[in-house]
């Protein structure tokens, strides 16, 4: 008996998100390796290539175009800040996280204005390497409140111009003074829900406020923002 009633078709399988593609550059194959293994284990981000130098980590992502590279800062032939620099200036670019030791370091402030998005700490959480990973891939940048005061109070001593003489109102032609505000907050490492808190403001105007920032100040993510408030001078080094 035949049934006036045409079947409707099978919806299609839902497509499955891509893992997270990363390469790893450190001169050190042991950390590689560790690292690797982590990553590896982790079902939503792959590891596909490996660099012991600077210049083999830029050719890989010329080759390979991952989603992110995890950069030591100090390798041989060329150091990661050179790298992050090439790397980031090109089309499409790979996002870059700093392998870092926040307690000798002193190129931190230099691998931020390479174009690095965060930094991972060689002694954290392993849950949280995966996690940075995951934040910076997905295009935000990884600028904790911690890490921000760290960065601050590394480069406290730097005689930077905008410190001297207090604010740069050059480097802030067309901000507001709340959006002066936000930058301020941005500077200090706090969210967007903190900053509402703070100038008691919704999350969503806050978010706003920050979005208008990126725009007229031409910064890519936070990390850049807070580059911004510091060279401003909005932002005060602790002494």
């Amino acid at each position: 008996m035949n049934s006036d009633l045409t079947p409707e078709p099978a919806a299609p399988p839902a497509a499955e998100t891509p893992p997270i593609r990363v390469i790893l550059a450190d001169d050190q194959p042991l950390i590689r390796s560790g690292l690797r293994v982590l990553i590896n284990d982790a079902p939503d981000i792959d590891v596909v290539g490996e660099a012991g130098t600077g210049a083999e980590a830029v050719r890989l992502a010329a080759g390979l175009r991952p989603d992110v590279a995890v950069m030591d800062i100090r390798m041989p032939e060329m150091d990661g800040i050179e790298a992050t620099r090439r790397i980031t200036e090109a089309a499409d670019a790979t996002r870059v996280v700093m392998l870092t030791t926040f307690d000798d370091d002193e190129y931190v402030y230099s691998a931020l204005r390479a174009g690095a998005s965060g930094f991972l700490v060689k002694d954290m959480a392993l849950d949280s390497i995966l996690d940075a990973v995951r934040v910076v891939a997905s295009g935000d940048a990884l600028i904790a409140p911690s890490v921000t005061r760290r960065l601050i109070a590394e480069f406290a001593v730097r005689p930077e111009p905008a410190r001297v003489r207090g604010v740069d109102d050059g480097l802030l032609s067309g901000v507001t003074e709340r959006e002066r505000e936000v930058l301020t907050l941005v500077g200090r490492g706090l969210s967007n829900s903190e900053i509402a808190e703070e100038l008691y403001i919704s999350a969503a105007t806050a978010k706003a406020h920050v979005a208008r920032l990126f725009a007229k100040l031409g910064a890519r993510d936070r990390v850049q923002l807070v580059i911004t408030a510091y060279e401003a001078g909005l932002v005060a080094p602790s002494r």
